[in-house]
């Protein structure tokens, strides 16, 4: 999953939400390195990675690309259920979206010192409504462009856009099955 969907299913107090994203920017064990609540929360994100990477519709998911794409699936995978989460967010929460990500963005900017890249991006994701923009498709598009400047073999995603476009339907449809799963599993493991 991407940075909505970690948002979403880890928890709506601040330490849930910074744990939630800094599971992307914070590697090897914790041991005492943050607060025990956004330790928690950086546990979860990689309990819910763990779920979604062995899930048999995240394997169905990612046997619909052409096998020369299967190398970068799951990364495409988690932006383009990021954007149906976007689309859809109504179905999966009652807060509106808008609500939501200004939350985020709140407790974002409130936050001293942020770990890693999440520092320099977090002013331009709260500018910029990163996590609102995902219920566009035609941003697809900008946020591949940003991941080939980070990949050393950029030309990877080369035609990921339209491959996802043409999948449209297929991806959403496994999104639809997958995410009340993945839901279900992240509730249970906030317990």
């Amino acid at each position: 999953m991407n940075y909505l969907a970690h948002l979403h299913l880890g928890g709506d107090a601040p330490a849930q939400l910074l744990g939630s994203l800094y599971g992307d920017f914070v590697k090897g064990p914790l041991a005492g390195r943050w607060p025990a609540e956004i330790e928690a929360a950086i546990r979860l994100h990689r309990r819910i990675d763990a779920f979604t990477d062995s899930h048999p519709l995240q394997a169905r998911a990612r046997a619909r690309f052409p096998a020369a794409r299967r190398r970068t699936a799951g990364m495409l995978l988690d932006l383009f259920f990021d954007h149906c989460l976007a689309r859809d967010w109504a179905e999966y929460a009652a807060q509106p979206l808008d609500h939501f990500t200004r939350k985020v963005y709140r407790v974002l900017a409130a936050e001293a010192e942020l770990p890693g890249r999440l520092g320099l991006m977090a002013p331009r994701m709260a500018a910029q409504d990163w996590l609102g923009s995902y219920r566009e498709f035609a941003v697809l598009e900008q946020v591949i462009a940003g991941m080939q400047r980070r990949l050393s073999k950029p030309q990877l995603l080369d035609g990921s856009l339209a491959e996802l476009e043409h999948l449209y339907e297929p991806l959403s449809e496994d999104f639809r099955a997958f995410y009340p799963e993945l839901m279900t599993f992240a509730r249970g493991e906030r317990r």
